[in-house]
């Protein structure tokens, strides 16, 4: 196991009594509430120091009342929450620029997360409002959360050479297609992605790509391999996805999975992954 406490950048919670997630329809597994004391049980022996929230696609007339949830639970149960994505409309362009100005005087908001994966046009990213929206984050101070499917990668890039001022971060490696150990075009797409520097990565997700019940560590070691190669330890970072990622794994296999793949690296590279790149990246307190 991790010999330090770790950061865990992609943490979701959701309360099904309290407000509506339509996705979750006919899950049978993630369609009940998931709160702190769950992911507590969830992580057994990991020692986690601080967490980030990533938007759980609510309701999206209900995105800020996600935020001031989450807030409240910062605030008073557990205050390792130190981070949170939350979603806005920016495809509305700059008239989603008073959504973010209210999102970003709450301190605990470091970026947005708008997700593309789910979009059937495959030129979503690129319309002019949304690029204007995505445009706009710098302005506020705010990140962006890349959500995609891996045939959306080639769109992705050039949404990110449209806006040279926003740090990016790309959720779940791009969603490569695990299952079937495909890795073009995604291989190459994401050496593309890699050359920006305002683009980091978040390795997580793996196993909810990868064949659920039958996954080994060598069917992601390519994948994270490669993630490495193109980013350096310098710009990746460690995500749980809990508890989207428990369709296919306890907490700890992943950490340990993860931990694995990298085996021989420093251990200044380690902390990199699973702590110091977090607190970099979504600008988290160093205490």
């Amino acid at each position: 196991m991790i010999p330090f406490p770790i950061v865990d950048t992609h943490l979701h919670l959701w309360d099904t009594r309290y407000l509506n997630y339509p996705w979750l329809a006919g899950n049978q597994l993630l369609n009940r509430p998931y709160l702190l004391e769950d992911y507590n049980r969830a992580t057994g022996p990991v020692q986690v120091e601080k967490m980030v929230f990533l938007q759980c696609e609510v309701d999206p007339a209900q995105f800020m009342q996600e935020a001031e949830w989450v807030t409240m639970l910062a605030q008073t149960q557990d205050a390792r929450i130190q981070g949170l994505v939350s979603w806005a409309p920016l495809e509305k362009g700059d008239a989603a620029r008073p959504d973010l100005e209210q999102l970003a005087a709450n301190p605990l908001v470091k970026g947005i997360r708008r997700i593309i994966q789910f979009e059937p046009d495959i030129e979503f990213c690129l319309r002019p409002d949304f690029v204007q929206g995505v445009q706009a984050l710098a302005d506020y101070g705010l990140s962006f959360d890349i959500c995609i499917a891996h045939p959306q990668m080639a769109n992705t890039i050039k949404l990110v050479r449209q806006c040279p001022n926003v740090s990016f971060i790309l959720d779940h490696i791009g969603k490569p297609d695990i299952k079937h150990q495909l890795f073009e075009p995604w291989k190459g797409d994401l050496k593309q992605l890699s050359a920006f520097p305002n683009v980091w990565c978040k390795v997580s997700g793996l196993v909810t790509e990868a064949d659920h019940q039958h996954w080994t560590r060598d069917d992601l070691k390519p994948y994270i391999d490669h993630v490495i190669d193109c980013f350096g330890f310098d710009r990746v970072m460690y995500g749980g996805d809990w508890p989207v990622a428990y369709q296919a794994t306890e907490y700890p296999r992943w950490v340990e999975t993860l931990q694995w793949a990298v085996q021989g690296c420093s251990e200044s590279e380690l902390r990199a992954l699973f702590h110091d790149n977090a607190v970099a990246f979504y600008r988290l307190p160093k205490e």
